[in-house]
């Protein structure tokens, strides 16, 4: 299978968060996702969560990449990477009520079919994975709620 790779760095300002996103979105359109899919939707979000994390947390720079299986226009799955040199594992928070910060993970966790990390050289790359389903995921009648996994059943 051929597999396409774009990467970005990212440098350490929380301000690299916008950058990424917008680099993010011409690659995706670039591929062949609509900019107003809520596949690409769910693919800024999972990467601005990403990139915040590694900037923040690290305050070191990062790389994001995206990898794009062959033929991901009609099926396959998204790949998202953000590797930083920091060795520390991610750390899933639980935020309550009112707290600002603590959500990130859990939101991967939520909108990602798939996520985790890996040791990278002296760092580690947390990663992601979104499937792209033959239907249209945001056409009304398919089922499909953006925010909840798979389908639904609609009486």
């Amino acid at each position: 299978m051929q597999v396409l790779l774009v990467q970005l760095e990212v440098g350490p300002d929380p301000a690299e968060v916008g950058r990424a996103r917008r680099w993010a979105r011409s690659r995706l359109v670039g591929s062949g996702i609509g900019d107003d899919e809520p596949l690409a939707e769910t693919l800024i979000l999972l990467i601005s969560e990403l990139v915040t994390n590694a900037v923040v947390h690290t305050g070191c720079p990062a790389v994001l990449r995206m990898l794009f299986g062959a033929g991901v226009t009609e099926a396959g799955t998204v790949r998202v990477e953000v590797a930083d040199i920091s060795a520390c594992p991610p750390q899933p928070r639980h935020a309550e009520g009112d707290d600002t910060n603590g959500r990130g993970l859990e939101l991967v966790d939520g909108l990602a079919d798939r996520w985790g990390w890996q040791r990278e050289g002296v760092g580690k790359s947390i990663w992601c994975e979104v499937d792209r389903c033959e239907v249209d995921r945001g056409a009304p009648g398919t089922g499909y709620e953006p925010g909840v996994r798979g389908f639904v059943t609609t009486p």
